[in-house]
């Protein structure tokens, strides 16, 4: 062994054993935790296969209304040309070199489109639409795909029945695993 490789190992092993007898810093206290009610609020994951999917529902006519008052300013009239993400159209791009995401393009599951508008619809007031009211803005942008009819009605029966576009381009290399309390 020459010096120097003697001396990068003697650092090494210098390091490590200052090391060793350390532990983590206390917190600073900040907050409390949550209670029990303030996690469940939150604990709203939706699964592929519709696990987690809550009561009610709701028509792509109903989703208009909803979409015009919430959602329109951002994405714009039936989800196109708006200042944020476009969320209509797009099918046929994703092999290109300019393709386009979108809820009809991209995005393999119904429930995950329920699932992101339910956590972070819309963008200034996250989890403030009703159940009933995601469903409806969610039926409204699958019919704005041509996914399904103006008068399927989603719901937690219909909606992982579902079948997206380019469902069958994603791997599932996680498989679902709920949370366990």
């Amino acid at each position: 062994m020459s010096t120097r490789e003697a001396f990068v190992l003697a650092s090494l092993v210098l390091a490590w054993g200052g090391c060793a007898g350390t532990t983590a810093p206390e917190t600073p206290n900040l907050g409390r935790a949550a209670t029990p009610a303030e996690v469940a609020g939150w604990d709203i994951s939706i699964a592929p296969d519709g696990r987690g999917l809550p009561s009610g529902s709701g028509t792509s006519a109903e989703g208009a209304l909803v979409y015009a008052q919430k959602c329109q300013a951002c994405h714009g009239e039936k989800g196109v040309n708006g200042p944020n993400d476009r969320l209509v159209g797009g099918q046929g791009t994703l092999g290109s070199k300019t393709p386009v995401r979108t809820v009809g393009s991209y995005w393999p599951y119904a429930t995950t489109v329920f699932d992101y508008v339910r956590r972070a619809m819309p963008f200034a007031q996250p989890h403030s639409l009703t159940d009933s009211e995601v469903y409806a803005v969610t039926a409204y942008l699958l019919n704005l795909n041509g996914i399904i009819g103006e008068q399927d009605v989603m719901s937690s029966d219909s909606l992982p029945k579902v079948k997206m576009p380019n469902r069958d381009n994603f791997i599932l290399v996680y498989p679902w695993k709920p949370r366990v309390p």
